[in-house]
């Protein structure tokens, strides 16, 4: 079978080398830090990446990087379809939402969204209250953004509410909400088309827009961080017709708290927070001029930006939830933004780099959280017809993890069109 990852001739020779020089260097850097340890690393052994669709459509992981796409059996991820490969989606593009089996790879259709884009799709996640049967997603309903409930298995609409999620707590019981209409404004490649929501064109700190917590089994709501009340957190905006937004909602892995991160347009600044599930516990995660960009939970309390470290060089850095202490990871070799996101175990960390240099490639790396010695995966031709300047077409790898951590899935256009693809992993007992 041909190579997903690589081509031309003697590039099996030259991806051994590399696995071996840059795993032997990361080996190295941690043994020096670690002398008195005596750890050893043991890498997963990692399959060649499967195709799970095929043209002609494209297609994408129904949601964005780090949020499961696997039911909890681990037989079908959520996959968005689409005809659309050369514009930005408008509120008139419905996709196909529906099931890739991961054994037989037939795709099977649920049913149609018109609020989705290239880079978060519709937003699907599995609920925790029902893994196996259960589904949330947005879509675009008689001129507002929704976010439904479906049972996957009848095709039945369990729920419909009035906002868009942006997030889903680990058990399923709450959703965030923020709104895809001001995002369609100040960052067009994650918002929404229709304007299903109210923009506040002319409000630059809205006192009643923001952060919305969403309980999922009364459909009640509450905004629980106004973009108003984080004003004296943020650097100021020095635009008259600038706005403050919100994006990038995530729960912590124990479901107590919620991290976001604010931004002004349109000259760029970005400031991340965490809050209690009460609303309560407000804390700034970096320092301004940090410019972060990508993040996942690790645990209750930590977290993994991608930020300009120290204002000067892009790196992965953990900080602790209140506290004013930042740690690289990767050893040196993962200085660059990317999009890391954590193992269900904690014990791993999966992250991409952006298409780089003439050879247009997209890296995937795997790092050990114990040693901090890094394993790359992959190399992927970008193609160039995804490109856009305003990224309203690029397609990122996005990595996710499964349930069981044993899967990885990715999007590539390494074979010409947009595709989902998926790695296995023989995971090492630690």
């Amino acid at each position: 079978m041909k190579s997903l990852r690589f081509s031309g001739e003697n590039r099996f020779k030259e991806m051994q080398i590399w696995v071996f020089y840059v795993v032997v260097n990361a080996l190295i850097l941690s043994c020096n830090e670690r002398q008195t340890t005596g750890l050893v690393v043991v890498f997963p052994k990692v399959s060649e990446p499967i195709q799970l669709t095929k043209g002609p459509y494209d297609h994408l992981y129904a949601s964005y990087y780090g949020i499961n796409s696997w039911n909890k059996s681990q037989r079908h991820v959520t996959v968005l379809r689409t005809s659309v490969k050369d514009r930005l989606p408008n509120e008139n593009d419905a996709a196909i939402l529906g099931l890739v089996d991961i054994n037989t790879f037939k795709f099977i259709p649920l049913t149609a969204t018109r609020a989705w884009n290239f880079q978060e799709g519709c937003m699907a996640h599995w609920l925790g209250s029902s893994p196996d049967s259960l589904i949330i997603y947005n879509d675009y309903r008689e001129g507002k953004s929704v976010s439904v409930i479906l049972n996957v298995h009848t095709k039945e609409e369990i729920r419909t509410f009035p906002y868009p999620v942006s997030s889903v707590s680990p058990d399923g019981k709450y959703a965030v909400s923020i709104n895809y209409s001001r995002l369609r404004l100040t960052r067009p490649d994650y918002g929404y088309g229709g304007n299903g929501q109210d923009v506040r064109r002319n409000v630059m700190y809205p006192e009643d827009d923001g952060l919305f917590l969403i309980d999922l089994e009364n459909g009640t709501s509450e905004l629980l961080v106004s973009i108003a009340a984080i004003v004296d957190y943020i650097p100021k905006i020095d635009s008259h017709e600038g706005l403050e937004y919100f994006c990038h909602t995530l729960f912590s892995r124990d479901g107590s708290k919620i991290s976001w991160m604010a931004r002004g347009f349109p000259k760029r600044s970005t400031t991340a927070f965490t809050v209690n599930l009460d609303g309560s516990g407000l804390e700034r995660c970096f320092p301004d001029g940090w410019d972060g960009s990508h993040y996942d939970w690790l645990n209750a309390n930590e977290l993994m930006f991608t930020v300009r470290y120290k204002g000067a060089q892009y790196a992965h850095v953990l900080f602790e939830v209140g506290k004013k202490r930042y740690k690289r990871l990767g050893s040196g070799l993962l200085d660059y933004d990317g999009h890391g996101t954590f193992s269900p175990d904690g014990k791993w960390m999966i992250t991409d780099s952006y298409p780089s240099g003439e050879l247009r490639e997209q890296k995937l790396y795997l790092m050990d959280m114990a040693t901090e010695a890094v394993l790359p995966l992959g190399r992927f031709y970008h193609a160039p017809q995804y490109d856009s300047d305003n990224d309203w077409l690029r397609c990122d790898l996005h990595c996710r993890w499964s349930p069981n951590g044993d899967m990885v899935g990715f999007n590539s256009t390494h074979n010409g069109t947009r595709q989902v693809y998926m790695m296995t992993m023989d995971l090492p007992v630690k």
